[in-house]
This record gives structure tokens, C-alpha cells and sequence, in this order.
């Protein structure tokens, strides 16, 4: 290997392959390594066979489950908001043509032990046992200031600085009482937990203008979109996209290792006996594990049903939220289903996940609150991976290093790690203003 690239990014998970395409684009010459003979790495989705070999060993799974290759089981499920970065990435750099997406059926939240639907319209905001009416007059009100809300026009302001007055003292002017706010933050700005309390109002704000437009994109109810095939098609998309940019791929590429100079910079990445030359490597944390630092684990629990989520319309994908008070923890926990509707299980079959930042060493007791909402399920599998974050000066050894994935079920927290690490690589801001309408979601 003589040729000298630009960034050699390892792992074929969803963030290293949207790079991979967004440097492609951007001019550079990229090589892409990958130790798995497939794409997607953590992110994959699975086929029913791929998946027992996975959690069970090498059992074969059961016949009455159907064909394995109905199936396509993501391990880091995820939906998108409709207009969200995702989907502006998508856009951008016409991926979007690779890929089919249907609007997901119900949104909802967890409260006092009951699943209520998040509403979607004045009409189901009057009849949600969600709020008394009083604070269903006040909220509507505070829904209304941010709605007309805009930045570059201080008579909308009401006085306040959103860049300095914290979303705690912002909520405090509507007299909204703890479970409107709990209401607010998590199921339509979707904090994962109360810290953004006392952090500048302004990013909340933009997280509710987000969930509010992107529910009006399909008028389905939710602001969330999915791809048909499940999420395994993402990282896949964003590889061709690559190629046809001039990236190089090469996959079931075993103990990649980065090269080092004396100055502890990026020299290259060798594999069987061979080196291949780059002035800058991005990978995920497993590939450096002497540059990341562990931060939390995510529980997850994976579900084959033969029903919908009770509760829940018999939606044939939805989300559920489950606030931290709820449940008496520190982070929120996260429903996730979706079925033969959107191409990921045979007719009649439904894939729930269970998710949660792990907070004590009983993992799977933690998830029980989530799982005693499924109703019976057919088979069960239970996850559990360590969280990383990078800790080295990109800037001193060009070594890029992506989050390892949350465990909420939504894409904006992972498309900010890419495009924040777009920029440190690039030193440019990708260009986000694109025409949303050129995503439709797939009819029924």
C-alpha cells in the first residue's frame, strides 16, 4: 500500500460512514477499514439467524419466528426527527435517494403508571389527561412564545435573554408545575435528564420548535421518520455514497492498527503485515481504546412480539418515553417498537427495545419498568455495552474519535458528534440549509 489518503476511517458503523461520505464529498481521499465482512459495526441490523449467533451462541432460532431474513433488527435502535440534522445530512449529500422512509405511527410518554399519547393537535392537547386545565391554558401559552420565537427579532423575546436566563426561570414566568415540565422537557425537547433545568433556555427552545416542525412534516402525529429495512441501511447508503466520490473500502480487515511517529502523530494504519499511509484517522472508540475513557453503560432489551405495544393504538412503530421521576432514577428510559411496517419483521411480528443508561449493577432489573409495558413477548434478549468518549487533542496526534451511542431512540444527540467532528477534521461548517421536502415519507 503506497498511496498516501487523507483520513483512513475505521469501522463501518453509522458515524464513521456518514464521515466517510461527507469527506469524500469534500474533496479528500479516504480508505475505509472495517475488522467485520459487513457494514455497520454497533449500528448494524440484524437478520434472525445473525442475531441468535449473536446473543445465544450458535442456537438456531425457532421456526414458528419465520424466515431469518425477514428480519432486520437493529442493535442501536434509533428514529428521526422529520426535520431534523439527520435528515438535512441526507439531504445534503443526496443520500436520501438511496433510501425509503415511512412516518412512525404514535408518540407517547409514560405517567403515574399509565401510557398517555403526546398530543399532536389542539384537539387531542384538550382532551389529554396529560394536564389539568388550568396548566393546559399555561402551557398552551408558553407553547405559543416559543412558536413565535425568533432570534433575530427582540420583540419576541418578552424581555428575556434565552442565551442567558435558564429554562428553570423561563418556565417559572408560565407557572407550570413540575409534571407539565416534566412533560415538556422530556417528551418534547427530549432531555434525557434535569440538567438542562439550569442551562440556557435557548436549546430547549430549539428542541421543542424542532419536535413541533417536524411533526408537521407528514401530519401523522409524531415528528419521527424511519427507513424502511431498518437502520442497517444507513451506513450502507452513506458507504456507496462514498465510493462514488472516489473512497476505497475495505472490509474483514483484521487488527487494524494505528501507526504512531515519534511525535505521537498519525503516520498510518497497518493490517496483515501491510501499512497504508494517511495524514488522519477516524474511528470509533474500540480502535483506540488508549484514547477514550469509559463514561456509563447502556441496557438494552430486545423483544420479538407478536402484538403492537398494549396502549398504544395498536401502532405499528412508536416510541415511548419514560421521564427519570417516573421510575424514581436519574435518566429517562426509552421504548422503541416498530414491525413488518416498516420491513423489519415478517407480517404479523413487532421488535420492541428496551432502553436505559445503566445505573446500578442490576442492569436488567433496571429495565422492568419498560418491559412490563411490552405485554408477553415471544423471545427476549438483553445488551449491555460500555459508553466511551474520546479524551486525546485531536489537534496534537490527528486522531478523530467518535461518542459511543446513547440509549435514547432518537438521531440528534449522533448526528451532532459527526458534524462537530465534520468540522474538527475539516475546519469547515457542513451547510445544513436545504430543501426538507425532498424526503418523502413512503405511503402506506
Amino acid at each position: 500500500m503506497d498511496e498516501e489518503y487523507d483520513v483512513i476511517v475505521l469501522g463501518t458503523g453509522l458515524k464513521e460512514c456518514i464521515l466517510s461520505g461527507l469527506l469524500s464529498v469534500n474533496g479528500l481521499k479516504v480508505l475505509h477499514m472495517d475488522r467485520n465482512n459487513y457494514y455497520g459495526g454497533e449500528s448494524a441490523s440484524l437478520n434472525l439467524v445473525q442475531l441468535w449467533k449473536r446473543f445465544r451462541g450458535n442456537d438456531k432460532p425457532p421456526a414458528h419466528l419465520g424466515s431469518s431474513r425477514d428480519y432486520n433488527v437493529d442493535l442501536i435502535p434509533k428514529f428521526m426527527m422529520a426535520n431534523g440534522t439527520l435528515v438535512r445530512v441526507l439531504i445534503h449529500t443526496d443520500v436520501s435517494k438511496y433510501l425509503y422512509f415511512k412516518a412512525v405511527d404514535g408518540s407517547y410518554v409514560y405517567n403515574k403508571g399509565k401510557i398517555h399519547k403526546v398530543p399532536a393537535t389542539d384537539m387531542e392537547a384538550r382532551k389529554s389527561s396529560l394536564m389539568g386545565m388550568f396548566q393546559k391554558l399555561r402551557a398552551l401559552k408558553f407553547l405559543t412564545y416559543v412558536q413565535n420565537y425568533n432570534a433575530n427579532d427582540p420583540k419576541t423575546h418578552e424581555g428575556m435573554d434565552l442565551t442567558r436566563v435558564t429554562t428553570r426561570n423561563l418556565i417559572a414566568k408560565y407557572r407550570l408545575d413540575d409534571n407539565t415540565v416534566e412533560f415538556i422537557g422530556h417528551a418534547l425537547a427530549l432531555h434525557r435528564d434535569d440538567l438542562y433545568l439550569n442551562e440556557p433556555a435557548l436549546d430547549t427552545v430549539k428542541r421543542m420548535r424542532l419536535y413541533v416542525e417536524s411533526c408537521e412534516r407528514f401530519q401523522g402525529g409524531t415528528p419521527y421518520i424511519y427507513p424502511l429495512y431498518g437502520l442497517g441501511e444507513l451506513p450502507e447508503a452513506f458507504a456507496r455514497l462514498s465510493a462514488v466520490y472516489g473512497g476505497t473500502y475495505m472490509l474483514n480487515k483484521p487488527e487494524c492498527k494505528v501507526k504512531f511517529n515519534e511525535e505521537g502523530r498519525v503516520v498510518g494504519v497497518m493490517s496483515e503485515g501491510e501499512t497504508a499511509k494517511c495524514k488522519k484517522v477516524v474511528c470509533d472508540p474500540s480502535y483506540l481504546p488508549n484514547k477514550v475513557r469509559k463514561v456509563g453503560r447502556v441496557a438494552r432489551a430486545i423483544a420479538i412480539m407478536s402484538h403492537p405495544i398494549p396502549n398504544t393504538n395498536d401502532s405499528h412503530s412508536v416510541q415511548v418515553i419514560l421521564p427519570q421521576k417516573q421510575l424514581g432514577r436519574k435518566s429517562d428510559m426509552y421504548l422503541f417498537c416498530c414491525s413488518y411496517a416498516h420491513i423489519v419483521a415478517p407480517k404479523g411480528k413487532f421488535i420492541a427495545f428496551v432502553s436505559t443508561e445503566a445505573e446500578t449493577d442490576h442492569p436488567q432489573t433496571e429495565l422492568k419498568p419498560g418491559i412490563n409495558l411490552l405485554g408477553p413477548v415471544d423471545e427476549i434478549f438483553f445488551d449491555i455495552y460500555d459508553r466511551y468518549e474520546p479524551f486525546n487533542e485531536p489537534s496534537l496526534d490527528n486522531c478523530f474519535i467518535s461518542k459511543s451511542y446513547d440509549a435514547t431512540t432518537h438521531f440528534e444527540s449522533t448526528i451532532m458528534d459527526v458534524l462537530n467532528m465534520y468540522t474538527w477534521i475539516t475546519g469547515k461548517v457542513l451547510d445544513l440549509s436545504v430543501d426538507l421536502s425532498s424526503v418523502i415519507a413512503a405511503e402506506e
